[in-house]
């Protein structure tokens, strides 16, 4: 037996108990050979918070956004250098090279897709706005706006033993972009993989101080300590999930997502030999494998029409047959791999009995120990390891109870036939709420009524169809995007769903108060606060000369009648409230014949633009444009240009700018609103003139 007693990180350094006695052993899921003991006897779990409360949120708030986000890059670039070591650590915990790609790799796209979506979609600033101004007075001087801040406690993570990286940095990712450090206890079958890739950061130099501490084992008296502004985000069992939420706070934020009984669904049309079908068990033989079934969102219901269900059982133990080699992940050519540990086997086997014990029937595999492919190549038993065959196991009676309440968490799914798509649908929502619902059919009308009677007992749904079979992500396969979780029996939380999750470390408060005021508390500019017209033209200053507020005022242009034919010849925009007086007089929007939108903006660029070559280094876009008042030949226009935002790119040697554009008549009435996005530099030097 191992003596080594695996570490925690806590308070920026590397800890273990003093006295490891009792500590838990951890086993080769393969083999059964011990790999570490787990134990966190004597830790001081009131200093761990305390030093995320202080030093972590000191650490992260002095970051902005941006360059939270940039650190997020760095840590999966470092990562992604030493993902090999990680691979070849995940083969104790019975992971195959696929397994891995999917909790390592999928872990580092974690961290690469919230530093993206960091930098594109949140200021760089430490402030994040929600939804457009409300103007609470009538002269405008008294406003209303919704602001995001991050919370000021600790994100305790608490993990499950199937994806010791990805399940942790989905976690972590967002917490750390919103700005709010994380106390991480992983399971303790695979909490050695936990270690790892958390040492691999700290040799990394990339963690500030607090922002993330790792508890290798028991946390006992964690969650009592939590108070307000504190946040725990659990995944795990259902009844764990309760037992958890029951020991915390009504003041801190709790988010579960549990084990729920997902659905698959073989819609009517998609029958034996088109690509829908083959598309459906190729997904259902990929989740019955993949981590050998050890998966949340896998699917533990096969839904197909009673037409069909001898086809698919048969096209799945070809599919099987072919494809999956069980064995040690570490051998040549194995596709699956075990059970994390014999006791989880012996759980699986239990939840199987049950299932029988209900009226299923195994259509496909055996609870026999299997014959594997051991890691010198051979092939025999492995009483040590924790292997387990695929099984598929039939129900007459497809609304028996226990097929919708019963998971046993491995490569177990159940065969449910049904005669209607109204059937189907409630086969569905008898799991009592899933994280996920997968739908094979290349009918739309199938995929509405599905969506239309079920979608609200799931987190997420995903249609097949032979147009996207390829390119899917899969079934059980979450993505960054979009958000991870379900209703009822799945936990009812949102993990993931891009800013979502980032929000969720976040306080939203409603400020109110004068422009100024929300213009120095937001850092963007609102109208009526000050704005100053310089003497330089602000597209003549770079980034680190321009202010927020910083003004153009253009001169006037009269609008022609010519201007207005030529640019409908020009363009072939020819619609008849630009060119037919009668047709325009009629239209209850117009007094007559008007300038086409787009010649006012045009012009507009023209009477702010400062042609010569400067710091203003691109026009991306326009946000927002609206027309107000319409524009009749012999109406003057004129332009107010605004620095309103100011974004850095940390990263870059430029920034964007985001310019309030104000279009107003001889009448001083609005003619349009909209805001210019620009690309200027951070720094520039004017080009010495050249010699006449």
């Amino acid at each position: 037996m191992t003596t080594e007693v695996l570490a925690s990180y806590l308070r920026d350094s590397w800890w273990t108990p003093a006295d490891p006695a009792g500590a838990a052993v951890v086993v080769d899921a393969s083999t059964g050979a011990p790999i570490t003991r787990v134990s966190t006897a004597g830790i001081d779990m009131a200093a761990v918070l305390d030093h995320a409360r202080t030093v972590g949120q000191r650490t992260l708030g002095a970051l902005t956004f941006h360059q939270r986000a940039v650190l997020l890059k760095q840590m999966a670039t470092a990562l992604t250098e030493r993902k090999e070591e990680l691979y070849e650590l995940s083969t104790t915990a019975g992971s195959t090279r696929r397994d891995s790609l999917s909790d390592v790799d999928g872990g580092i796209g974690v961290l690469f897709t919230y530093s993206s979506k960091g930098r594109r979609e949140l200021p760089d600033g430490r402030v994040y706005l929600d939804g457009p101004i409300e103007t609470l007075s009538k002269d405008g001087t008294f406003l209303g706006r919704h602001v995001y801040t991050r919370l000021t406690g600790v994100a305790v993570q608490i993990n499950a033993f199937n994806f010791p990286m990805w399940g942790a940095l989905e976690k972590f990712a967002p917490a750390f972009l919103a700005g709010v450090p994380s106390v991480i206890k992983p399971a303790t079958p695979t909490g050695y993989v936990a270690e790892a890739w958390v040492r691999m950061l700290a040799d990394s130099g990339l963690l500030p101080d607090g922002a993330l501490q790792l508890v290798s084992g028991p946390v006992p008296g964690l969650l009592e300590a939590l108070r307000l502004g504190d946040l725990v985000g659990f995944t795990g069992s259902a009844d764990t999930a309760r037992r958890l939420r029951a020991s915390v706070s009504p003041d801190v934020r709790f988010t579960s997502e549990t084990d729920s009984i997902n659905a698959s669904v073989l819609g009517p049309d998609a029958v034996a030999g088109t690509p829908e079908f083959d598309a459906y068990v190729k997904q259902l033989m990929v989740e019955l494998t993949t981590k050998a079934g050890q998966k949340c969102t896998a699917i533990r219901r096969a839904i197909v029409p009673a037409a069909e269900a001898d086809a698919v059982v048969e096209a799945l133990r070809t599919l099987l047959e072919a494809r999956t080699v069980l064995g040690d992940p570490r051998a040549e050519g194995v596709t699956m791999g075990p059970l994390v540990s014999r006791g989880q086997r012996d759980e699986v086997i239990r939840h199987v009995g049950l299932l029988q014990d209900a009226g299923g029937r195994l259509l496909l595999g055996d609870l026999a120990e299997p014959q594997v492919r051991r890691a010198d190549g051979t092939t025999g038993a492995a009483p040590g390891g924790a292997f387990l065959a695929p099984l598929l196991i039939g129900f007459d009676d497809p609304t028996t109870a226990a097929a919708h309440d019963v998971e046993a968490f491995g490569p177990v799914a159940s065969l449910l036939p049904y005669a209607t798509v109204a059937e189907a649908a409630d086969l569905i929502t008898r799991g009592g709420g899933s994280l996920v619902t997968s739908v094979a059919t290349g009918d739309p009308a199938v995929a509405l009524e599905l969506l239309t009677a079920t979608a609200a007992s799931n987190g997420r749904m995903l249609f097949l169809d032979r147009a996207d079979a390829r390119s899917s992500t899969g079934h059980g396969a979450p993505v960054p995007h979009l958000v991870h979780g379900g209703p009822g029996r799945a936990g009812g939380g949102e993990e993931l769903g891009g800013m979502r999750a980032v929000l969720h470390h976040m306080q939203r408060t409603a400020v109110q108060g004068s422009p100024d005021m929300l213009t120095a508390l937001t850092g963007v500019w609102h109208t009526g606060a000050e704005a100053a017209s310089a003497g330089i033209h602000p597209f003549r200053k770079p980034l680190s000369d321009l202010r927020i507020g910083d003004r153009v005022d253009s001169p006037e242009r009269e609008v022609a009648l010519a201007d207005i034919e030529t640019f409908a010849r020009f363009t072939g925009d020819t619609f008849y409230a630009h060119m037919d007086e009668t047709a325009a007089a009629a239209n209850p929007f117009f007094p007559g014949r008007v300038a086409h939108g787009y010649l006012l903006v045009s012009w507009a660029a023209g009477l702010f633009v400062d042609p010569d070559p400067g710091p203003v280094l691109a026009n991306y876009g326009l946000e927002d444009l609206r027309f107000v008042t319409p524009v009749s030949p012999g109406d003057r226009i004129r332009v107010t240009l605004t620095a309103k935002q100011i974004t850095p790119r940390e990263t870059d040697d430029y920034g964007e700018v985001r310019w309030d554009a104000l279009i107003r008549n001889q009448r001083d009435e609005t003619v349009a609103t909209y805001d210019v996005l620009t690309l200027v530099a951070k720094t520039w030097e004017a080009a010495e003139p050249v010699p006449a």
